[in-house]
C-alpha cells in the first residue's frame, strides 16, 4: 500500500534492534505536522521502535491528521478505510489517528473506521509510545479491541517537548515548533479548536532544541507558530534579577528568540511560519535587522483587501492597521520580501470586496501568494452562523482571477532580481537535474551545478524569471 511520506528516514535505525516493533508515521498538512510526526518518531525510537518507510512493514501505523478543509479530513478516511482488511488479517497491528482531524472529532473515528484502535489530539504526542503499551496490555488481558481503544484528547496538558535521548532525523531543512495553538478567533479558522490557547516554549528549552539539531546536521532551522509573532504574550514577565526581554511589558518575544538562536554556531540560516499584522513590532522589525541569519522574508496572511470582510473575519486589523505593520517591515528592512494568504469567497464576499482585494495584491506586490476558496468549517463561527451564499461558481472564477493577478504581480517581483548578486543556500536538486536553492529573501532558485554544493552557501545571479521563481548562475 503507497501512503504519503514526508520525507525519507534513511539511516535513522543504525543503533535499534533489527527486530524491535516497526513504526510507520504518514503525514498530512502543514509544517507543524511535520514537525510533530518527527517527535513522534523520535519518542518511539526512544522507546526501542524502529521507524520504516513503508507502511506495509510496520507494526504501528499512524496517520498525522490535518482539518484545515474538509478534503483534507476525507483523504484520511479514505486512507484507513482501506486498512480494514489488512487489520483483519492481521489483528495485531496498531492503527492511530493524530493531530488536528482528531481532536476535532474525536470518537466519531471509533464510528466511521472502527478498526482504528487509538485516536490521540495535539497535545498527546509525547505519551505515544505508553499508549501503544496500554493497548497491547489490554489486549493481553482479553479485552475486546473495541474496549482495548485508547483515546487522549485533553488540550490541557503541557506537552513534553525533551528529545534528550532522540535521534534528529529531520536533515538539513529542520522544523522548530516555538509555540502551539492559537488565541485569536477568526471566524473562519478550527485551529483554537484543534490546537487550544497559545502555549509559548520557554527560550531556553528553544535554544537547547536548536543545539540539539544543528549537532546533528540541521543547517536552516524554519521557526513555526499559527502566529508566531504572538510567541511570548503568555509567559510571564521576568524577576527583578533575571535578563529583560524585548516582549511587551518585559516578556520574551520573537525577537529574543531570534537573537538567541543568531549566535547557535553551525546554523546557517532562520526563517519563520506565519505571523500576523497585529503582533508586528518595531523589536520585531529590529531583530529581523540586525540578525543575519535571518532570511530578509516574513509571512503576513492578509486573507482579504476589504475592511468588511476583515471585520466578518474577526482577523483583528484593519488595511489601514495592516499597511502600517508593512510600513515598519519595509522601513527596518528596506530590502524584506513579503508572503501571503487570502480567501476568496468568504461569506457576503461582493464584486467590491473582491476587487479591493485584487487591488492590495497588486499594491503590497506580495513574492508569494496562497490563494483559497472559501469553505465553511465545522466547529467554527462562520461556519455555524454565516450563511455560505457565495456562489461556487463565482468562487472558482475569483479564485482563479486572484491567482492570476499573483501570477503576474510575483513575475514582476522576482524580475526585479534579474541581473544582481544574491546569497542563497543550496537545499538540493530537482527532478531536472537542477540544484535548488533558497536566497536570504526566501526565493526558489534553480541553477546548474554540482552535487557537492548542497549544503552550502553560494553567490547566484538570476538570469531569468518565472511567477514562481528563478534561473541563476554562479557568480
Amino acid at each position: 500500500m503507497s501512503l504519503p511520506r514526508v520525507q525519507s528516514r534513511s539511516g535513522t535505525n543504525a543503533d535499534v534492534d533489527a527486530t524491535a516493533p516497526k513504526v510507520h508515521v504518514v503525514t498530512f498538512g502543514c509544517q507543524m505536522n511535520k514537525y510533530d510526526s518527527l517527535l513522534v518518531e523520535g519518542r518511539f525510537q526512544r522507546h526501542g521502535y524502529r521507524i520504516v518507510g513503508e507502511a506495509d512493514e510496520a507494526d504501528v501505523l499512524l496517520f498525522n491528521t490535518c482539518s484545515v478543509r474538509d478534503h483534507a479530513e476525507e483523504r484520511v478516511f479514505s486512507w484507513i478505510g482501506e486498512l480494514k482488511r489488512r487489520k483483519e488479517t492481521r489483528p495485531e497491528l496498531v492503527i492511530g489517528v493524530l493531530g488536528c482531524m482528531a481532536q476535532r472529532v474525536g470518537e466519531e473515528i471509533f464510528r466511521r473506521a472502527g478498526h482504528v484502535d487509538l485516536v490521540v489530539g495535539t497535545r498527546a504526542f509525547h505519551n505515544l509510545p505508553d499508549m501503544v503499551a496500554e493497548l497491547r496490555q489490554r489486549r493481553a488481558n482479553g479485552l475486546a479491541p473495541k474496549k482495548a481503544r485508547v483515546i487522549a484528547l485533553s488540550l490541557g496538558e503541557q506537552p513534553d517537548d525533551d528529545r534528550e535521548g532522540e535521534p534528529y532525523t529531520g536533515g538539513r531543512l529542520g522544523y522548530l515548533a516555538v509555540m502551539r495553538g492559537c488565541d485569536l478567533n477568526c471566524t473562519f479558522c478550527v485551529v483554537p479548536k484543534t490546537r487550544g490557547r497559545v502555549l509559548s516554549r520557554p527560550l531556553d528549552e528553544l535554544e537547547a532544541e536548536a543545539r540539539w539539531m544543528v549537532a546533528q546536521g540541521a543547517q536552516v532551522i524554519t521557526l513555526l507558530g499559527q502566529t508566531i509573532n504572538s510567541y511570548g504574550e503568555d509567559l510571564a514577565a521576568p524577576g527583578p534579577n533575571e535578563p529583560k526581554h524585548l516582549g511587551r511589558q518585559g516578556r520574551p518575544s520573537l525577537a529574543d528568540v531570534l537573537y538567541r538562536l543568531q549566535q547557535l554556531d553551525g546554523l546557517v540560516r532562520i526563517r519563520m511560519i506565519t505571523g500576523h499584522a497585529a503582533y508586528v513590532t518595531p523589536a520585531l522589525a529590529r531583530a529581523i535587522a540586525e540578525c543575519p541569519k535571518v532570511d530578509r522574508f516574513f509571512p503576513l496572511p492578509v486573507q482579504s483587501g476589504s475592511d468588511r470582510i476583515l471585520r466578518a473575519m474577526k482577523r483583528g486589523y484593519t488595511t489601514e492597521l495592516y499597511r502600517d505593520r508593512l510600513s515598519l517591515l519595509r522601513d527596518a528592512v528596506p530590502d524584506i520580501e513579503l508572503g501571503t494568504d487570502w480567501i476568496v469567497g468568504f461569506p457576503g464576499e461582493t464584486d467590491e470586496d473582491f476587487e479591493a482585494s485584487e487591488r492590495w495584491l497588486a499594491e503590497q506586490a506580495y513574492v508569494q501568494n496562497y490563494v483559497f476558496k472559501y469553505s465553511p468549517r465545522p466547529d467554527t463561527h462562520a461556519g455555524e452562523a454565516l450563511v455560505d451564499d457565495v456562489p461556487e461558481a463565482t468562487k472558482t472564477e475569483r479564485n482563479q482571477r486572484l491567482l492570476r493577478t499573483a501570477e503576474r504581480t510575483q513575475l514582476l517581483r522576482l524580475q526585479g532580481w534579474i541581473g544582481k548578486r544574491v546569497q542563497a543556500f543550496v537545499e538540493g536538486k530537482n527532478e531536472r537535474g537542477l540544484l535548488v536553492a533558497r536566497s536570504f529573501h526566501n526565493l526558489p532558485i534553480s541553477f546548474a551545478g554540482e552535487d557537492a554544493s548542497i549544503g552550502t552557501v553560494l553567490e547566484l545571479e538570476p538570469t531569468d524569471a518565472t511567477s514562481f521563481g528563478l534561473f541563476a548562475k554562479r557568480v
